[in-house]
């Protein structure tokens, strides 16, 4: 539970700097969902929802259907559990209204 913790915190910072072009305003939301809230001039205009292997639940596509009928979702997913969490997201009747990116963690060696 603590790496995949560690492997949550290190793609939200990630994603931080990655959306930092676009959005002015970016908060870390610590305590719990959203984990990111993107904003420009004090208007939210998309939220970030990082999930790992494990907390891609029936429960968490209830949560990201809330947030999804509210603003703009963007969920970053580990790129093993795309169809897992494209499954529910259509069960739930938000498919087409999240925009779903992947990551993987890649050490190569010499």
């Amino acid at each position: 539970m603590l790496d995949e913790k560690l492997v949550h915190n290190l793609i939200v910072d990630y994603m931080k700097e990655k959306f930092a072009r676009e959005y002015k305003e970016i908060t870390i939301n610590p305590s719990g969902s959203p984990d990111l809230v993107l904003a420009n001039y004090g208007l939210t205009l998309a939220v970030v929802e990082v999930e790992t292997e494990n907390s891609i639940t029936i429960e968490k596509a209830e949560k990201w259907k809330a947030v999804a009928e509210k603003n703009k979702l963007f969920l970053i997913i580990p790129k093993t559990a795309r169809v897992k969490a494209t499954e529910l997201l259509w069960q739930k009747g938000i498919g087409d209204k999240v925009a779903v990116g992947t990551y993987e963690i890649v050490i190569n060696m010499p």
